[in-house]
């Protein structure tokens, strides 16, 4: 029998605010961020992952760039991986949006996607590398509510406001048996070793 895949979620290192300005999709790494990034290389390539995949967003390939090098690998993206659509216009005050959506996860604003669509695109996304890199480790840099909303459709008991206080960078191993299964899942604020059926808000 191969050995499972597993795939190890790396939530972006802390980032450039999001400003009214500037596209979120091309928010660059902080100096800290760019510190924390370079200290990830020695854990990340001591794992030697036959592969790296990152949402094509600044913050999260800059996260995975300082590896990718160590390891002489490239960066492939894929805009699947991409943190969500909330649809919501530039605001300081985001949190009481995000908390209304994890409320109710079904609820989407105009051109933007819902939190349960978001789960749905997070576990195809992910269940759809694991198929692909059978047998192997791969490294996959993404972000806050998608990697949340990836731990809800694998079945952990994820609520508001765990993407708030999840840190930057965080990593969680997904081992699948079978990229059909469930994963068995590692990392910070998870207190059970294997996920539960289903998706829980």
């Amino acid at each position: 029998m191969n050995a499972p895949a597993e795939l190890v979620l790396v939530r972006h290192a802390a980032a450039e605010p999001r400003t009214a300005e500037a596209p979120d999709e091309g928010r660059a790494l902080t100096a800290r961020g760019r510190r924390d990034a370079a200290a990830l290389v020695g854990p990340l390539r001591a794992l030697r992952p036959a592969a790296i995949w990152s949402s094509p967003y600044r913050r999260a390939v800059e996260t995975l760039e300082p590896t990718a090098a160590a390891l002489g690998l490239e960066v492939q993206t894929g805009w699947e991986l991409r943190e969500w659509d909330d649809g919501l216009p530039f605001t300081d005050d985001w949190a009481p949006h995000y908390e209304r959506s994890w409320v109710d996860p079904s609820f989407a604003r105009e051109r933007g996607e819902s939190l349960e669509e978001l789960t749905r695109r997070a576990v195809a996304a992910l269940r759809a590398l694991a198929h692909q890199h059978p047998a192997e480790r791969v490294l996959v840099g993404s972000h806050g509510t998608f990697v949340a909303r990836a731990l809800c459709g694998f079945g952990v008991p994820v609520r508001w406001p765990f993407p708030q206080t999840m840190l930057t960078p965080a990593i969680y191993h997904l081992r699948f048996r079978d990229p059909r299964g469930q994963p068995v899942i590692t990392g910070p604020g998870i207190s059970q070793s294997r996920s539960r059926p289903g998706i829980n808000r």
